[in-house]
């Protein structure tokens, strides 16, 4: 897309090839195969806690090897899409929602109409518009939608003074704090606790307090470089970068909020509202909040008024879109599916759990954290990432002696921070490269943020450990 946000657009360089996601764990799978062969097969014993699986600690023990041939291993990846069917077919429904209430126009016309009743406030402009991104992030997974408000947003940082950098990160990295801060966004957090077996979106009040510490540190941090800019014009990181200006001025005047669309918008977030307390009073799962994103969308299309064939129409497209994220569950599933079938998983947690149940209790935890970390870089994806590692990690909690849920939140903070800077995440290149903003400057001023916000991850991971956040 665009050059990547470099200087050298013009050169006759070969483009640096990334791998794709869907590549990499292909890979892995291959690896976990061939482990099969090489890594002696084990097994914990385990027992029933309250209705879910867990490891009994001190009981590993070798056992005969099976090891997994070529047609078995491509079998694994069918079994990992069975398997993981409900969370996929859960990702398709919530796609679903977003594409019917988003042919409203409802998301996007009301996240304007709020930037203009913004404009002329500058200290509460870039705050309040970075808090509705931030909830986008971490209610519904709002991450490709924010690149719709690039040019927006843009238009109106530089309309107040400041540089098209404060106008993506408004967006941008207000969803993206709300994405690594979430305390219930469905792609991350609901896949992983349903691989844990915890209670879906458990843990809510601890990840509100989350929510607000990463809002705080990234609206801090935005701030910080808006003010300078606004100050001095050439403290902008793209000063000397030829830049043509979205012409969103006038547009921008004329976008209000149709009756219909105030009532889908209603409809979209009346659904969230549903699903808290379907989840909190009621113990709802996968199965009841599927049943609910569904009756949402039809909701939305009536209160919109659309005919039946377009709310049709708009649901299996907006499903379609989530294609790519829903099905690479199911391949992610494939490795955990080729580890136990061989065998090995056991054996491979067993190995994990030797040096880290040294550690302190506490340090435990954040191991996990840079684990992700590390993982991200090669599965820049949520959902991906979570069935890929917490068939690993989850056993792993049972056997140092540290909670599920920590487990849960090691993965949300791994996954979600780095997205911000990572250039195998979509996202990130797609936004700068649409804002001319050349990713070395990028890093420039997005690393100490990512700094910031690991510290603080390192903090609430330690925290969560010592209170042994649960429930389990």
């Amino acid at each position: 897309m665009g050059c990547k946000g470099q200087n050298n657009c013009g050169s006759s360089k070969k483009k640096r090839w990334v791998p794709d996601a869907y590549v990499i764990i292909f890979v892995v799978i291959v690896l976990a195969t061939i482990a099969t062969w090489v890594v002696p097969a084990g097994e914990f014993e385990r027992t029933q806690v309250n209705g879910r699986t867990v490891i009994v600690p001190d009981t590993f023990h070798y056992v005969e090897g099976n090891p997994i041939g070529p047609w078995e291993m491509f079998l694994s990846i069918v079994k990992g899409l069975q398997e993981a069917a409900p969370i996929i077919f859960f990702v398709f429904i919530i796609g679903g929602l977003i594409g019917v209430t988003e042919a409203t126009g409802a998301l996007q016309a009301g996240l304007s109409a709020a930037a203009l009743k913004m404009r002329g406030k500058e200290k509460l402009f870039i705050p309040a518009l970075m808090i509705l991104f931030g909830l986008g992030g971490s209610v519904f997974g709002m991450a490709e939608e924010t690149l719709a408000f690039v040019p927006l947003m843009i238009g109106l940082a530089v309309a107040m003074g400041y540089d098209r950098v404060v106008g993506i990160s408004i967006s941008f990295l207000g969803a993206a704090a709300g994405f690594a801060g979430a305390f219930m966004n469905p792609f991350t957090i609901g896949v992983a606790q349903t691989i844990a077996e915890l209670p879906l979106f458990s843990g809510m009040q601890f990840r509100i307090i989350v929510w607000l510490v990463f809002m705080a540190i990234t609206i801090h941090h935005v701030m910080s470089y808006a003010s300078k800019v606004k100050k001095n014009p050439e403290a902008s990181i793209v000063a000397d970068v030829p830049y043509e200006e979205f012409e969103t001025t006038q547009k921008l005047e004329e976008v209000t909020l149709t009756s219909s669309q105030k009532l889908a918008l209603l409809g979209f977030l009346g659904t969230f509202a549903v699903l808290v307390v379907g989840v909190l009073k009621y113990g709802w799962y996968i199965d009841e909040l599927s049943a609910l994103f569904l009756v949402g969308a039809i909701v939305v299309g009536i209160l919109a008024r659309m005919e039946p064939n377009q709310i049709v129409r708009y649901f299996i497209k907006g499903a379609s879109s989530l294609t790519y994220g829903a099905l690479i569950i199911g391949f992610g599933r494939a490795i955990a599916v080729v580890l136990r079938d061989g065998r090995i998983l056991d054996t491979i947690v067993y190995a994990l759990s030797q040096p880290l149940a040294g550690l302190p209790a506490g340090l435990i935890g954040v191991g996990m954290f840079f684990v992700q970390t590390l993982i991200n870089f090669l599965i820049c994806s949520g959902s991906g990432q979570a069935v890929a590692t917490m068939p690993i990690m989850v056993p792993l909690a049972d056997v140092v002696g540290v909670t599920r849920q920590v487990a849960v939140l090691a993965f949300q903070f791994g996954d979600g921070i780095t997205n911000i800077i990572y250039p195998t995440c979509g996202v990130v290149m797609a936004t700068i490269s649409m804002a001319k903003i050349p990713y070395d400057r990028w890093l420039k001023y997005a690393v100490p943020l990512v700094i910031k916000l690991s510290i603080a991850a390192i903090i609430l991971v330690y925290i969560a450990v010592m209170i042994n956040l649960g429930p389990f």
